[in-house]
C-alpha cells in the first residue's frame, strides 16, 4: 500500500518536476536555436529570375531562318488596329501560323504586336470608347485563339498622361479579363515625360515589359541609355522580373540592319560606329550588346531584339553574342 502524500507537498513535488522540465524544455531549444545549419552556410538566396529573350520579327521574316533554339518568345509585327477597334487584315497569316507551330515545337512563345509607331491616334480613339474598346477586346481575343498563340503585346508606344493613360489601364483590364491565361505585354519607351503615360497600375496587369532602349541617346542607344532606362521604370515599381530591355539590331541614321554592317566591313562586330557609304552610323556591335545582356541580368528579366531578321551569322551574330554573356555571367 502506498504512502499517502500531503496534498502540499506533492504540489511542491509537482512544481519542482515542472520547473524542470521546463528548464530542460528551455535548453533543448536554445541549443537548436545556436546549432549551426546541417550545411553549415547561410539560408539560400532565393531563385534567380528567368531570362526572356524577346524577338521581334516583321512580316518580311523568313520563318525557317528563326533561330527558335535562342530564344524564348517571339513578337510577331504588326496587327494594326482601327479607330473604332477593328483590325486591318493581316498579310500572309500564313507566315504567322507557320511560325506559331516551329516556335512551339521548340517551346516558344508567340504573341502578335499589335499597333507600333505611328498608330497612337487610332489607340487614342478605340480606347477612349467603351463600344470600341469591347470591340477591340473581342476581335483581339478571337485572333489570338484562332491563330493559336499565346498573347499579345500592345505597342500603343505614346499614351499621354491624364486621360489617355487611364484608359490604356482599362484597355489592359479588358484584355486580361478576356484572355485570362494568356501572356499580355507592353512596347514603352525608355524613359522620360512620355513614358509617364504607361501608369503604373499597368504592371501588375502585364506578364512583362518591353523597354525600347533605342532610337535615343547620342550616339544610337548607348550603354548609358540602357541604365537610364532601368533607373526610370524600376524607379517607378516596374518589378525587375517584369522588366526587359531592348537592344537595337540596327544603326541610325538609316535604320540600317546590323548584317548589312558586317557584310560591309567585318570589323564593325566589335564597334560601335563606322563609315556606312558615306555616312558615320552608330549602333550597338558585340561588346556593348554583351555589357547590356549583363546588365539586363542584374537589374531585370531579359532582352527583347528590334529584330531578329537584322542579325548577321555565326561569329558576328548579335543573338550569340547574347548568349555567350548569359554562360560566362557567374
Amino acid at each position: 500500500m502506498l504512502a499517502r502524500v500531503p496534498v502540499r507537498k506533492r504540489a511542491l513535488q509537482n512544481g519542482a518536476k515542472s520547473s524542470f522540465l521546463f528548464f530542460l524544455l528551455g535548453a533543448v531549444l536554445l541549443l537548436g536555436a545556436c546549432k549551426p545549419s546541417v550545411s553549415g552556410t547561410a539560408p539560400a538566396a532565393p531563385p534567380p529570375r528567368p531570362f526572356r529573350i524577346v524577338g521581334y520579327v516583321t512580316q518580311a521574316v523568313i520563318a525557317g531562318t528563326i533561330p527558335y533554339d535562342q530564344i524564348t518568345h517571339i513578337n510577331y509585327a504588326f496587327l494594326i488596329p482601327n479607330a473604332d477597334g477593328t483590325f486591318e487584315v493581316l498579310p500572309n497569316a500564313w507566315k504567322l501560323d507557320d511560325i506559331v507551330e516551329s516556335a512551339h515545337q521548340h517551346g516558344v512563345q508567340v504573341l502578335i504586336s499589335v499597333g507600333g509607331w505611328g498608330w497612337d491616334d487610332q489607340f487614342e480613339a478605340l480606347a477612349a470608347d467603351p463600344a470600341s474598346r469591347a470591340v477591340f477586346v473581342r476581335e483581339l481575343s478571337a485572333f489570338v485563339e484562332q491563330h493559336n498563340l499565346d498573347g499579345a503585346d500592345i505597342d500603343w508606344e505614346y499614351p499621354d498622361p491624364g486621360e489617355s493613360a487611364r484608359n490604356f489601364v482599362l484597355l489592359l483590364r479588358e484584355l486580361r479579363a478576356a484572355l485570362p491565361e494568356k501572356q499580355i505585354t507592353a512596347a514603352v519607351v525608355s524613359h522620360g515625360p512620355t513614358g509617364d503615360g504607361i501608369p503604373a497600375e499597368s504592371f501588375e496587369i502585364l506578364d512583362f515589359v518591353n523597354i525600347m532602349a533605342y532610337d535615343g541617346g547620342t550616339p544610337h542607344s548607348p550603354y548609358a541609355l540602357a541604365e537610364t532606362a532601368f533607373d526610370y521604370w524600376l524607379g517607378r515599381g516596374l518589378p525587375a522580373e517584369k522588366a526587359v530591355l531592348g537592344l537595337p539590331f540596327y544603326a541610325r541614321p538609316g535604320d540600317i540592319p546590323y548584317r548589312k554592317l558586317v557584310a560591309h566591313d567585318p570589323q564593325a562586330a566589335r564597334q560601335d560606329e563606322i563609315e556606312y557609304l558615306g555616312t558615320t552610323v552608330n549602333y550597338n556591335g558585340i561588346p556593348t550588346i554583351q555589357e547590356k545582356t549583363r546588365l539586363a541580368m542584374e537589374r531585370g528579366a531579359g532582352v527583347m531584339i528590334w529584330t531578329l531578321e537584322h542579325d548577321a551569322e555565326e561569329d558576328a551574330s548579335l543573338l550569340a553574342a547574347i548568349h555567350a554573356a548569359l554562360s560566362t555571367t557567374p
